[in-house]
């Protein structure tokens, strides 16, 4: 599975190779010609490797070719990027106020040095790739373009039988589906209005059990006429689909080579006016086009139909169920055990072995409540009697194990297959994290970017809206789990079983959290307090991503480990020390060139940066947040010509002369815990790409700059615990600034006894969120509140001075969600039908009350 990436990796390095900006580059250093021959190659090479992934899997000798293909796309990669950083250098020395200061910041770029350096690179690049090329003989491999099928496993059928004894711990969530079938008032099922249900989890979790008990309930089956079990292919054939609905209503085989309006005649006999059940087992399909079809097909059934769907992802359930969606819960450890002693012994015959039911409950917290995977470890089990091989199942990955085709990782493996190639490679790149490490979307998105993850057939479409709408994806169809909703990102995490499927598909390119590995890593998270750097592969000369986890005690040993892998790891692209508390980075850090990502996020006792990450031309992310002993950023930081991200805590007073500025390409800028900050820098309004700034815990900060005002892309504003920022000092508003906020929020500021009008009224017609948090002496809300006219959720929280709404908050029609906590006075008056200010709020669907401090209203640290 680990060579599953080499026609996509192909792909992109080909792209890049076509692209306007790369027959730009080729003119300018004369390596068009050069260009063209890899370009030849790549594509020589691609023509087979559809063929090359399918047969891999009975030839071990086509996954190493199909590695060292992979290798070799990889180095073309490196090689472009050193294109790319050439390129971003001379932009440095172009801006520079002094062209001779600046050249003499990027020594060593001299042109014909650097032509002949490259030259020699593509040629040895060309000769890797010539050599591979020449072997696919061997393999006698076709050109073929396209897959004989997406999907490589056989499809999976499911039938309505379930002995009703083998599902333990699903009789609530079978009560909560009878009483939706059964009742009346979820729609009467004619027309255009039968009520779908879908069923939601990850794959193994049970849905498909859940359907067949409740199927095969008897007040069900008195309930309706017709019960109709359908297997949905993958490819959600609609013809198909009505000739299997047929045969189970009316029991004929006889209509497989009728046409679509042949089928329809005898679907319309045999359900018409009559009340049926219809449960569509293992939808996949996200055209919403065809499951619209397959729907009108079936309103001609008589009162009270209704249809249940299973599926693994929140997108089909969005797209088919008229209610909301029925998201299935693990089972309990308590079932969980259950089920497995069942599984893995005769009735009776636990009480006679206790040592191996304890190693089974140790087994068993490893599935998570899935009910599939402890069905798969207790059947493997079931043979066995010694404790050994119990002992080796709880201690071993569960990937590692071997897997019959109904067993927990191949269905799982299923819901992988159906991923487009890009969603593949970044959540493999999520078997890096360690197992229930919970990862926010802003920090994945950031390191997917890093990596060249990130693609989009728009090109207007920014990384970070990309990232986005990949995490989305991956949870909405199961693979990540939300653990939390923030203001301007959200937390997930991935199910153990979700983290075991990701390692299977990766093996060689990925070491996560120690697992060693014997291919060519890419991507490596490491303990430092669990092995040193003798113990650590060798293999590191093409890493890509380092993650360093360590603690106090290894402080000395960490500065040496990461002085070691820069001099190891020279294409790396992401630099991640967790939790750090090494006192310097060592200035060879500048000689990695390629780095897009580095954060020292959290490290105490760091005093300076080392010039020479001024070199980093190529850094998209700077994390610098909690380093409370940095004296000063380094000077020379305007020449970070490529960041969009940027968290800063430093001791200086004063950010005038920082450049941050200059950062033209910033999106991100966080001030966290900077003490010391009186004043930010007055050129802010040059920041005119910026989308997010959050300013938290600057207690000294007196004034925000007039420019702050003028960022028209600015979506997101987080103003938090600053005790001496009053919001209205210098910011008169000077005419109506057009805006683009859509959240803001304002907590612990004590000086704001009003909001000001600069920033939010600029903005009216594009804020969503407003969350006002812990302002002891906000006494009213501003009677130009009225004209929010997009404001759809505002929290209103520790605010004991506030009286009133203001008026006209009646005309909000797009006002969707109203908290008010701990404002004794306000909450009062708020409370309904009774409260004074109820008729403003009365319209709002969703309303929150309470004289109560809700603890649980915080944005995101």
């Amino acid at each position: 599975m680990a060579e599953a990436f080499a026609a996509e990796v192909a792909a992109n390095v080909l792209a890049k190779l076509s692209s306007a900006a790369f027959q730009q580059i080729g003119c300018f250093w004369d390596v068009q010609d050069e260009f063209e021959k890899l370009r030849d190659v790549l594509m020589a090479i691609k023509a087979v490797l559809v063929d090359a992934e399918e047969q891999q899997n009975h030839n071990r000798e086509i996954t190493l070719w199909l590695q060292k293909f992979k290798d070799g796309c990889y180095r073309v990669e490196d090689l472009l990027d050193e294109f790319e950083i050439e390129a971003l250098r001379r932009q440095v020395m172009e801006r520079g106020s002094s062209r001779r200061k600046v050249s003499r910041f990027l020594s060593g770029s001299n042109s014909l040095t650097f032509r002949l350096r490259m030259g020699r690179k593509i040629k040895k690049v060309k000769d890797m790739l010539d050599e591979i090329e020449s072997n696919k003989s061997r393999f006698h491999l076709l050109e073929r373009h396209h897959r004989v099928r997406n999907i490589i496993h056989g499809q999976r059928e499911t039938y309505s039988f379930v002995k009703t004894s083998d599902v333990i711990g699903r009789d609530e969530d079978k009560e909560n589906m009878v009483a939706f079938l059964m009742n009346p008032t979820d729609g009467d099922g004619e027309g255009d209005d039968i009520p779908v249900l879908a069923i939601v989890g990850i794959g193994g979790i049970g849905k498909t059990a859940l359907a067949q008990l409740v199927f095969n309930d008897e007040r069900v089956k008195t309930h309706f006429w017709l019960r109709i079990w359908v297997c949905v292919t993958e490819d959600f054939d609609v013809k198909q689909l009505m000739i299997k609905i047929i045969k189970s209503a009316t029991g004929t085989t006889m209509c497989k080579d009728m046409n679509k309006e042949e089928l329809h005649k005898v679907l319309r006999d045999g359900l018409k006016a009559k009340r049926f059940l219809i449960v569509l087992d293992d939808v996949w399909n996200e055209d919403k086009r065809k499951w619209i079809e397959l729907k009108d097909l079936l309103t001609i059934g008589g009162q009270g139909c209704k249809i249940i769907c299973t599926t693994r992802s929140h997108k089909v359930a969005a797209i088919t169920s008229t209610v909301p969606q029925y998201d299935l819960e693990h089972l309990s450890y308590e079932n969980s055990l259950s089920l497995f002693l069942r599984l893995a012994f005769k009735e009776g015959e636990e009480v006679q072995h206790k040592n191996l039911v304890r190693i089974g409950e140790g087994i068993v917290r490893k599935c998570k409540g899935v009910a599939l995977a402890v069905k798969t470890l207790g059947s493997l089990l079931c043979s066995t009697r010694v404790e050994y091989d119990w002992e080796l199942v709880r201690d071993s990955e569960i990937w590692k194990l071997e897997q019959k085709e109904n067993d927990i990782l191949p269905a799982l493996k299923l819901s992988y297959d159906h991923l487009p190639w890009h969603l593949k490679q970044c959540f493999a790149f999520c078997s890096v994290f360690p197992k229930d490490f919970e990862f926010n979307s802003l920090q994945l998105t950031l390191l997917w970017m890093a990596t060249g993850f990130l693609q989009s057939s728009n090109e207007n479409e920014e990384p970070e809206d990309i990232g986005n709408r990949y995490i989305h994806e991956l949870w909405s169809r199961s693979f990540f789990q939300q653990v939390e909703e923030g203001v301007f990102y959200s937390t997930f995490k991935m199910h153990d079983l979700v983290h075991d499927l990701a390692l299977s598909v990766v093996q060689n390119e990925v070491n996560s959290f120690n697992h060693c590995s014997t291919g060519n890593v890419r991507h490596l998270w490491l303990d430092a307090s669990g092995q040193g750097a003798s113990t650590l592969p060798n293999n590191l000369d093409r890493l890509q991503s380092l993650i360093i986890s360590s603690h106090e005690e290894q402080k000395a040993s960490s500065e040496s480990l990461i002085a070691d892998y820069i001099s190891r790891s020279k294409h790396l692209r992401v630099l991640h020390l967790v939790d750090s508390s090494f006192e310097q980075l060592p200035n060879s850090i500048g000689y990695l060139k390629h780095l897009r990502y580095l954060s020292i996020y959290g490290n105490g006792n760091i005093e300076r940066l080392p010039i020479s990450i001024c070199n980093l031309q190529s850094l998209q992310t700077l994390l610098l947040g909690g380093c409370r002993g940095i004296e000063a950023l380094p000077k020379d930081i305007r020449y970070l010509i490529s960041l969009r991200t940027l968290c800063i805590t430093t001791k200086q007073a004063n950010l005038q002369e920082s450049g941050i500025g200059c950062l033209s390409s910033l999106r991100f800028l966080r001030f966290y815990a900077c003490g010391n900050l009186k004043y930010l820098f007055e050129d802010m309004q040059r920041l005119t790409a910026l989308r997010i700034l959050v300013i938290d815990e600057c207690k000294n900060l007196v004034s925000l700059p007039p420019g702050l005002k003028y960022l028209t892309a600015l979506q997101i504003l987080v103003i938090s615990e600053c005790e001496k920022l009053d919001l209205c000092m210098g910011q008169e508003l000077e005419g109506e600034q057009a805006g683009s906020l859509q959240k803001l929020f304002i907590r612990g500021l004590p000086k704001v006894v009003s909001l000001p009008q600069w920033i939010l009224l600029g903005s009216a017609k594009t804020l969503q969120q407003l969350y006002i948090i812990g302002l002891e002496n906000l006494s009213t809300l501003p009677r130009w509140f009225r004209y929010l006219v997009s404001l759809q959720t505002l929290r209103i929280v520790d605010c004991p001075k506030l009286l009133s709404l203001p008026q006209g908050m009646q005309q909000l029609a797009a006002l969707k969600q109203v908290g008010i906590t701990g404002c004794p006075k306000l909450g009062k008056r708020c409370m309904k039908q009774t409260g004074e200010e109820w008729p403003k709020i009365a319209h709002v669907p969703q309303l929150y009350v309470s004289n109560d401090l809700e603890t649980s209203i915080t944005y995101d640290e």
